[in-house]
């Protein structure tokens, strides 16, 4: 076919419109900008997005266009930050291309450039996987649209309540939004028990993305075969969240204390179902394929993979689903497989780290499992240690394999498998899994004196500020002056001895002092 081919999307496209698609990715470049915004294509039911920020998704896109009229398809081209959204009728697409001429669109707090396709109509292929995604959110639109088709109506929830079936391997509140801030920004979290069963409240900033979240999950498998996610919506209108830690989350509150480890105070609604029945896609049974546990990463849609990443989970190399990781641009002077040991601790349990011979700036570091290994990516990618910036990324490696008996390699290979200081030993055990941050939170120093602590932690920066914690006194916050100062802090002191049988525990921590 002369002139035209498919994009990895499945979306038809014709060469000039690729051409086009292209110019507009020079965010950098102004002329081009302003060519395309002050001349452009002829009016057309297709809109052309561009400079979309890199977490974009088709909900986004949606909400963009739900003022203007009926949307009957959307395409989100991950890679490009661009998406097209198709109208049933020409004068809504006139009309939002209009309105942002003037008035400029924002997709996650960064604006982005509005104009008219050359495209006449958007022809996805009906078995991509995107297309799902796509459908979900523009059945959530049509539920939610007034009897006008330009209104929101402020009586359908943002809250789904979660329940976690034939649970195998632990859930986590990180867990949960990864995979559900896919969908939309989402404002709070409650996890709990109830009749031995893990549930969950997540409240989304608006309809649109709970109920896209809700027809797009529900019925799913976050790993293969176990932890199948049953969805419906909650009958509260807002979750009340009084701490920040392992089991609530309220993300426009960064200042809530962690409530050392009180109960949430969660607003236990009885049955708490029901409301909207927004359209289910039937999607039931298939695997979300959390870090590509037991297979390839990423969703898994029947047998499908979703192409763009979601959330968080950037880095995951599809179809590795391995619980190894390769860490590179250490300080060979200084790293150690305890160090390492310590450091990824704060994100799964390390069974083997080994660092390379012939390279000793890399090593190997060997979790539990892929989804523990995904998230030693997520939050150490970048980190500062030693004065260097970290690269962490999934391994094609297995397993990391141990020296034959009789040989030595000089005590760069390490198998911590039977170590007593794993965080994670027991299945829904607590911890506190944050990105690397200045606040350390410190748990067996009821032993100690302030002084004696700062003193300790001195040794690798200054100290800004600590406390005790009111009511247990075995907990306390430090405040270094940087983020690198606390990691360090954390690797030379996390397990360090503070009486018979006592060990000093450090983790992240996202509290203020």
């Amino acid at each position: 076919m002369d002139g035209e081919f498919y994009t990895s999307s499945g979306m038809k496209r014709s060469q000039d419109d690729m051409m086009q698609v292209n110019e507009g990715m020079g965010d950098a470049n102004d002329a081009k900008k302003a060519k395309f915004d002050n001349g452009g294509n002829p009016p057309s039911r297709v809109v052309h997005i561009r400079s979309l920020p890199n977490d974009a998704a088709e909900t986004d896109v949606v909400q963009l266009g739900m003022p203007f009229g009926k949307m009957t398809n959307v395409l989100v081209l991950k890679q490009k930050n661009q998406a097209f959204l198709e109208f049933q009728e020409e004068t809504s697409a006139v009309n939002m291309v209009s309105y942002f001429k003037t008035n400029p669109a924002q997709v996650r707090l960064k604006s982005c450039y509005v104009q008219f396709s050359n495209h006449k109509e958007l022809k996805t292929d009906a078995s991509n996987v995107q297309n799902t995604s796509a459908q979900a959110a523009l059945q959530a639109a049509q539920g939610l649209l007034g009897a006008g088709g330009a209104n929101v109506s402020g009586d359908h929830t943002t809250i789904l309540r979660v329940i976690v079936d034939n649970v195998l391997y632990p859930v986590t509140l990180e867990v949960l939004h990864q995979l559900f801030s896919r969908f939309g920004k989402i404002l709070k979290i409650i996890t709990f028990t109830k009749n031995n069963t893990f549930q969950a409240l997540i409240q989304f900033s608006d309809p649109i993305s709970a109920a896209t979240a809700k027809d797009s999950l529900d019925n799913q498998n976050i790993y293969n075969g176990c932890n199948t996610l049953k969805i419906d919506y909650s009958r509260l209108t807002n979750l009340n969240v009084k701490y920040n830690n392992d089991k609530s989350r309220d993300f426009t509150r960064p200042d809530l204390p962690t409530g050392d480890g009180m109960d949430n105070g969660m607003p236990m609604g009885g049955g708490d179902l029901g409301g909207m029945g927004a359209g289910v896609l039937g999607a039931g049974g298939n695997s979300l394929n959390m870090g590509g546990m037991g297979g390839a990463g990423g969703f898994n849609f029947g047998g499908n993979q979703m192409g763009n990443r979601m959330g968080n989970m950037q880095g995951m190399n599809q179809g590795s689903g391995s619980p190894c990781v390769l860490v590179s641009n250490l300080d060979e002077e200084k790293v150690t497989p305890d160090a390492l040991f310590i450091l990824f601790g704060v994100y799964g349990n390390v069974h083997r780290v080994k660092i390379l011979f012939n390279k000793k700036d890399n090593a190997l570091v060997q979790m539990a499992d892929p989804s523990q290994a995904q998230q030693a990516v997520t939050y150490l990618d970048k980190a500062r240690v030693w004065g260097k910036q970290l690269r962490v990324a999934p391994s094609k490696h297995q397993l990391i394999q141990m020296p034959k008996d009789g040989q030595s390699d000089a005590g760069l290979t390490k198998d911590f498998v039977n170590s007593p200081h794993h965080r994670f030993k027991r299945m829904g055990s607590k911890n506190y899994i944050f990105p690397p941050t200045a606040v350390l939170h410190l748990y067996n120093v009821a032993t100690l004196e302030e002084s004696d602590i700062r003193s300790l932690f001195s040794q690798y920066g200054s100290v800004k500020a600590f406390k005790f914690f009111n009511n247990d006194r075995k907990m306390a916050l430090i405040e270094m002056s940087t983020v690198e100062e606390a990691t360090l802090s954390l690797i030379g002191l996390h397990n360090y001895q503070v009486g018979d049988n006592l060990h000093l525990r450090v983790s992240f921590s996202r509290s203020t002092i």
